[in-house]
């Protein structure tokens, strides 16, 4: 059976232990059961060259400081599959390795999506040395995995802004709902194209993408959207005025 193509939004660390958009998170994992494997591309993963985890145990990786002792302790002890990461670095050329493990951006998403932790979880890095069209053009050779029984994955948000977030909360800034919107829209469009050229999407797009390792992931789940195929998004708030949850469902 041919699995979607997932971008979740994923926001601070702390969503890991509860908050408001993990129901949606809980509710996708059961309408789109258990698959054979996930390829998941996140934000916090950036090398030089393409990498894919090939461990049968990834290890969780607690990559940020400062939380509360509950989230430096927190697991997600999934199977990694060597047999996946061979097949990703068939399709693309990424170099197996066993230096890497699962990190928040994919576990504090993937807890509350799969909470028992049972479907089999490799990530592919985001190669620093290439653009963001050369990042799509990648991301098309990961279209067989889908009819594999294979989720493609990315993890990352629209709108990362962390020098403008507001800790205590408030309403979004114009120019985080106008990105926000720009890309949805484009999603819903099919243009391919438009989210590729980002910086073009709206008036003030580089405040909403200030650096764009959490924007890129959303490109691998675009390439996956073919002609007409259903398309959904979830959690669609900006949160603390300029960090975007929202998610996208391709298929």
């Amino acid at each position: 059976m041919r699995q979607p193509a997932l971008f979740f939004g994923h926001g601070s660390p702390m969503n890991a232990l509860g908050g408001p958009f993990v129901e949606a998170w809980r509710t996708l994992g059961q309408d789109v059961g258990k698959p054979k494997g996930v390829v998941m591309v996140s934000a916090h993963w950036e090398t030089r060259g393409l990498g894919v985890t090939a461990q049968e145990q990834p290890e969780t990786i607690h990559d940020f400081g400062g939380f509360p002792a509950e989230l430096h302790a927190m697991q997600y002890p999934a199977p990694g599959s060597p047999t996946l990461a061979s097949r990703v670095a068939e399709l693309t050329g990424a170099a197996p390795t066993t230096q890497w493990g699962l990190d928040h951006g994919t576990w504090s998403v993937l807890a509350h999506v799969w909470p028992d932790a049972d479907v089999p979880v490799v990530q592919l890095s985001l190669d620093r040395t290439i653009d963001a069209r050369a990042h799509y053009e990648l991301a098309k050779r990961l279209r067989p995995l889908r009819d594999e029984g294979v989720i493609v994955a990315g993890s990352g948000d629209f709108v990362h802004n962390l020098r403008t977030w507001k800790r205590a909360g408030g309403g979004p800034y114009d120019w985080a709902v106008d990105f926000n919107e720009a890309v949805k829209r484009a999603f819903m469009a099919g243009d391919h194209d438009a989210l590729i050229d980002w910086v073009h999407l709206a008036e003030q797009a580089q405040l909403s993408v200030p650096t764009d390792e959490h924007y890129l992931p959303l490109l691998y789940v675009a390439a996956q959207q073919a002609p007409g195929e259903p398309l959904s998004f979830f959690n669609d708030v900006i949160d603390g005025g300029s960090i975007s949850m929202t998610g996208v469902r391709i298929g």
